[in-house]
């Protein structure tokens, strides 16, 4: 009787212990909302898969989401609904393969959107922010020291318990060897979402994504390039923001927007209607029309106390240089325009790209000034030393940061003194500069 029961024993952790085994990468929470968010996993074949979840506050009743099974047109990936929520509250979930629940060694959990307008102050809330992740592949990489560094840095944003994370561009870093094939494109996001060290921040932590020109195509790609549908396939299949440019049927573009708290965060697609760098001839344009309206209607439109947009490349630095919007003065001037011309009150820009940390400020007369927060990079090559030399007129002394960092932006105080704190810190999660600004003086 007792080998009988050794034996059992012995089944059942091997059994488990191979539904651990089929869990690629995740769970990564996507979207939240009042009553419904998502899950997010990759398996490496084919499996049932369902999750779990209670509210902390009732952990005695249990929701089921429904079963999900995917295949490897899609790269093995899930995007599991859960649609049993109620507003305001904290939940731990469970990811069950095969009817096996998986054993994490790190916290699993969510929050749903609080309800909290025409109640109460909006609720303090941190948002985590980072580009340009690079993770080295000895095979597929160029010669030499490996590109990327210090992964370390995804835990030390995970130990600061931001609400939501935004990944702002440059998340993959395609190589010559993925970009010309969707087997290259899926094992390059395979490789990249299955790193260690990024899987406790994923799993507890909402993730908003825009893409840069790595995880777009080629460096410095635009619109010209011929996979793009194909990196959009991808760029859809492995995050999970609540939608993906505003025509389905068109299926052009990945730009979107969500809201939480009192701010609303416009996540810009800088690549799918990019014209090239070098062409001479032609309107010239980053955003292109079709997005440039949309987002002026949707800034128009928001009641949000902070209007966060969150794009690749910088926006305010004076300097044509690089990818920066100044390379394409006609489309800037519009876009800064019109948010002068309807009055848009609240908006700071987030960008990446440049491998280097610095805060922008250009003062507007009988206005508000605009701001451009450009954090990066998280684990990639820092900018060489030149960057001191580049001569951004609205940098903000004392803002540029040449090593591996990623920023916080803290929303926080009642109605009458609200406030966004924008924090920067080392990859040991040490603070190394911050600011703070006021509602009342982005009116």
């Amino acid at each position: 009787m007792r080998k009988t029961f050794q034996l059992f024993c012995i089944l059942f952790i091997s059994y488990s212990f191979a539904q651990n085994s089929i869990l690629q990468s995740g769970p990564m929470v996507g979207y939240c909302e009042m009553t419904e968010a998502v899950i997010w996993l990759q398996t490496n074949k084919k499996a049932s898969v369902k999750i779990a979840y209670f509210a902390v506050d009732n952990p005695t009743k249990i929701f089921y989401s429904d079963v999900y099974s995917s295949s490897k047109e899609v790269g093995f990936t899930h995007h599991i609904i859960l649609d049993q929520l109620s507003p305001g509250k904290k939940y731990k979930y469970d990811v069950l393969i095969n009817d096996k629940k998986i054993i994490l060694p790190y916290e699993t959990s969510f929050s749903s959107k609080k309800l909290w307008e025409w109640r109460e102050d909006a609720p303090d809330f941190t948002v985590a922010i980072g580009s340009c992740s690079y993770f080295n592949e000895t095979p597929l990489d160029r010669p030499g020291k490996g590109y990327g560094s210090e992964y370390g840095i995804f835990e030390s944003i995970a130990n600061k318990n931001p609400e939501i994370m935004i990944w702002s561009g440059d998340n993959i870093y395609l190589r010559e060897a993925d970009w010309d094939s969707k087997t290259g494109i899926y094992h390059r996001y395979t490789h990249s979402r299955s790193i260690k060290e990024i899987q406790p921040l994923i799993a507890k932590t909402q993730n908003f994504a825009i893409w840069d020109d790595h995880d777009f195509g080629p460096d410095d790609s635009d619109g010209s390039f011929y996979n793009k549908f194909l990196t959009q396939k991808a760029f859809k299949d492995f995050w999970a923001n609540k939608s993906y440019g505003m025509n389905p049927e068109q299926n052009e573009g990945v730009y979107s927007t969500f809201s939480w708290g009192d701010a609303q965060f416009f996540l810009l697609d800088d690549r799918f209607f990019k014209t090239p760098n070098n062409r001479i001839t032609g309107e010239r344009t980053i955003l292109g029309n079709t997005q440039l309206e949309w987002l002026i209607n949707a800034l128009s439109f928001s009641k949000a106390n902070f209007k966060i947009i969150v794009i690749g490349g910088q926006v305010l630095n004076s300097v044509a240089g690089k990818e920066n919007y100044s390379n394409y003065p006609k489309e800037k001037e519009k876009l800064l325009k019109e948010i002068l011309d309807n009055k848009i009150k609240g908006v700071l820009f987030i960008s990446g790209d440049r491998h280097f940390t610095e805060f922008s400020e250009v003062p507007r007369e009988n206005t508000y000034s605009l701001f451009d927060w450009t954090v990066s990079p998280l684990t990639s090559g820092v900018a060489s030393e030149n960057v001191w030399k580049e001569n951004n007129i609205y940098r903000t002394k004392g803002s540029l940061i040449t090593q591996h960092n990623f920023g916080t932006i803290s929303f926080l105080g009642s109605k009458e003194n609200r406030q966004m704190k924008l924090t920067i810190f080392d990859t040991n999660g040490t603070e190394l500069w911050n600011k703070i600004i006021l509602k009342k003086d982005l009116q």
